[in-house]
C-alpha cells in the first residue's frame, strides 16, 4: 500500500481551489460545502479503514476493509442524490466538487502504488 499523503493533500487541493470557482461563477456555496464535507467523511472513514488489517490471516478485519469501502462510496452518492432530488444545483454542485477530488485522489494514489516502493 503506498502512504496516502499526498493523495489526499491532491484532492484536498481540487476541494479548496473549487471554492473560488464556486464564487465567481455564482454558483450555490451549499453545494461547494456539501462536496467538501462529503469528501472529508470519506477520507476520514477510508483513513480508519486503512488502519485495519487485511490478509488471509485476518479476514474479520479484511471483511470489514471491504464492506466500508463499497460503503463509502453508497452513501456519498445516496447524499448526493438525495440532495439533487430536492435542490437540483447544489446537488450537482457538491457531485462535481466530490468526484473531481476523488478523481485526482485516485490518480495520485494509483501514480504512487505503481512509482513508489513499498512502505
Amino acid at each position: 500500500m503506498p502512504a496516502m499523503g499526498m493523495p489526499i493533500v491532491a484532492g484536498s487541493a481540487v476541494v479548496g481551489l473549487a471554492l473560488p470557482v464556486f464564487l465567481v461563477a455564482g454558483w450555490p456555496v451549499k453545494g461547494w460545502v456539501l462536496g467538501a464535507v462529503l469528501w472529508a467523511a470519506s477520507m476520514c472513514l477510508g483513513l480508519l479503514l486503512l488502519r485495519l488489517r487485511v490478509g488471509a490471516d485476518s479476514l474479520a478485519s479484511s471483511g470489514a476493509v471491504a464492506f466500508g469501502l463499497v460503503f463509502r462510496g453508497i452513501a456519498v452518492m445516496i447524499v448526493a442524490i438525495a440532495v439533487a432530488a430536492t435542490n437540483p444545483s447544489v446537488g450537482l454542485g457538491a457531485a462535481a466538487v466530490y468526484a473531481l477530488a476523488y478523481t485526482l485522489e485516485l490518480g495520485v494514489a494509483i501514480m504512487a502504488y505503481f512509482t513508489g516502493g513499498p512502505r
